[in-house]
């Protein structure tokens, strides 16, 4: 956990230990960068208000070497922070102030789809995927995705020629609703896009109703 707020830190992690997580806080945000490079840790719970780094700049320098799962604590409930946060690789955000039991019920879906994904290999139209190595190819280059987009395209590419919807994508995800304002979903998606498609569509929207991962160049048409 980095947050410069040393109550917090502790009643926090008093809390979660009691959750039965080991909890390590750093109360500056470049020892927080180097304790989550430095391996060995499960998922990140990060501020973006700190003193000397903000939290933003924290992540981009974690997301360029590592993709430990990182949950944002975010103040007031920005918009602005959310979008900026999961633009950076962010898995998910919370809005301060918040009950320790959500806190606590975000870590576990986080390390849910890290812990729970079923062993196996994916290939369609040219991906590749790997949930035991958690390795991505498409056309045979390597894919680089933060933990949230490989579940993503994971159960996407399962349904692969089905649409999977939003609230389903929400609920395998964050085990919640999705709510007409929470566009998180959409923005991991639209990182995979950018990450994923070439010359051809991989993933196609259905408007008002979710996503549909193409099995054929034929089936991404739009219409």
């Amino acid at each position: 956990m980095v947050d410069d707020d040393a109550e917090l830190c502790s009643l926090l992690s008093e809390f979660l230990r009691r959750e039965g997580y080991g909890v390590q806080c750093e109360n500056d945000g470049r020892t927080g960068i180097e304790q989550a490079l430095a391996g060995g840790y499960d998922l990140v719970v990060l501020d973006v208000m700190l003193p000397d780094l903000d939290g933003f700049e924290i992540l981009k320098r974690i997301r360029a070497q590592s993709q430990v799962p990182v949950l944002m604590l975010t103040a007031r409930g920005e918009d602005v922070d959310r979008i900026v946060g999961l633009e950076l690789g962010a898995d998910d955000y919370l809005s301060k102030p918040f009950n320790p039991r959500e806190l606590a019920a975000r870590i576990r879906a986080i390390l849910r789809r890290v812990d729970q994904q079923p062993a196996g290999r994916l290939e369609v139209n040219g991906v590749s995927l790997d949930s035991g190595s958690r390795h991505v190819s498409c056309d045979g280059l390597p894919v680089e995705l933060t933990t949230l987009e490989f579940s993503i395209l994971e159960m996407l590419m399962r349904a692969a020629g089905r649409v999977v919807s939003r609230d389903a994508l929400m609920e395998g995800l964050y085990n919640r609703k999705a709510t007409p304002y929470d566009r998180s979903v959409d923005m991991h998606v639209s990182h995979l896009r950018r990450k994923l498609e070439g010359s051809r569509p991989l993933i196609k929207t259905i408007r008002g109703v979710g996503y549909q991962f193409c099995r054929t160049q034929e089936e991404g048409v739009q219409v």
